[in-house]
């Protein structure tokens, strides 16, 4: 899924759409989606089951007359169902998966257009959080089945950096804290580890691509690797405070950048207005909305400050996911004038028991 277009390129598309006006760009997807010749067979087949014309809806908002989206749906129909046919056939792309972590994964192919979508949100969620191009990466992520992996050929090709990677299994560490499998779980830890410790150990390295959970394993074995780094990239569902405060000491004027979501949609880190008490993520404009409802009553949307369960709104050309709950809550943060669109902050998981553990991802 290598995107080869310029640095120049993805911020102009970037720009652009940050431009878009949602309503317009809301009935935009839904004609291409439910158009009776072009669009998608999941929503074709749909529209005689809803009670409602999608292609009446004018507004953004109107979009809570859809149901929650079942993400079951995503693991057992065949992804080309959900890709307007206005695509052209037969599709050839990569199929992107979920972490399937608590059961069977999800599946979604990505088109070129989504392809290039993710490139540009990467690279301006890069620019923000004040990594330089060039330089030296350790990317130790997830890789195979899932999009996050892809982001190691987007720092060699977009950013002329040198990566070293290493794969991270986030549904085998999982598996080993679901079957009380501690001591082996552990022994992963160190095998991730281990691999950065000997590629920090033989040369200099400016930046970690990994996760808040590997980051704390690095700080408690190899601290003094730790501190000469220039920065960490980090993803996965949870980043507390708390761990801002330790990276940061163990990383004096080190760069922290986030990223927050799925193979559905993403956000990016923005700055922290207090010194990393709070944690903020701005998402992938238009086709991503990131919305914070109450989690007793999921028609209310939370004021700004207020806790809540995140709700996804996938609106992307190629991709259309309406109202879907995450496993996650957030607070409703207010993104001021220089967004189109709320923020979420300080996200972690919604309930945290054995079935839905955490592990490293």
């Amino acid at each position: 899924m290598s995107v080869k277009v310029s640095r120049e390129t993805l911020q102009e598309l970037t720009t652009g759409w940050l431009a878009q006006d949602l309503d317009a760009w809301t009935r935009h997807v839904l004609r291409r989606h439910f158009d009776p010749e072009q669009g998608s067979d999941y929503w074709l087949k749909k529209r005689s089951e809803l009670d409602f014309d999608p292609l009446e809806i004018t507004r953004y908002e109107e979009l809570s007359a859809f149901d929650n989206f079942d993400l079951a749906e995503l693991r057992d129909l065949d992804p080309a169902d959900f890709v307007p046919h206005s695509v052209p056939r037969p599709l050839a792309g990569r199929v992107w998966e979920s972490g399937g972590t608590t059961g069977k994964p999800c599946r979604v192919f990505y088109t070129e257009a989504m392809a290039q979508h993710w490139a540009a949100w990467r690279h301006l969620g890069r620019h923000m959080a004040g990594f330089t191009e060039g330089g030296v990466w350790i990317d130790a992520c997830p890789s195979g089945p899932h999009l996050v992996g892809e982001e190691a050929d987007h720092l060699a090709d977009m950013y002329g950096s040198m990566v070293y990677s290493i794969d991270l299994d986030p549904r085998w560490i999982k598996t080993l804290i679901r079957g009380g499998r501690l001591a082996e779980m552990q022994e992963y830890v160190d095998h991730v580890v281990e691999q950065i410790v000997d590629i920090l150990d033989t040369r200099q390295v400016d930046y970690l691509r990994t996760t808040p959970a590997t980051v704390q394993a690095l700080i408690n074995q190899r601290p003094e690797l730790m501190s000469k780094l220039r920065g960490v990239y980090l993803g996965g569902t949870q980043f507390t405070p708390d761990a801002y405060r330790k990276f940061a000491e163990a990383m004096p004027d080190g760069v922290i950048g986030m990223t927050y979501g799925n193979t559905f949609g993403n956000a990016n880190g923005m700055p922290s207005p207090d010194g990393g008490r709070t944690l903020p993520y701005v998402p992938n404009f238009p086709h991503t909305t990131m919305t914070i409802v109450d989690r007793d009553d999921e028609s209310r949307v939370v004021d700004y400050g207020e806790v809540g369960r995140v709700r996804l709104m996938v609106l992307h050309e190629d991709l259309f996911l309406p109202n879907v709950l995450e496993r996650d809550q957030a607070i409703r943060f207010d993104t001021g004038d220089d967004w189109p669109c709320d923020g979420v902050a300080n996200v972690q998981p919604l309930q945290v028991s054995t079935d839905k553990p955490e592990g490293l991802y």
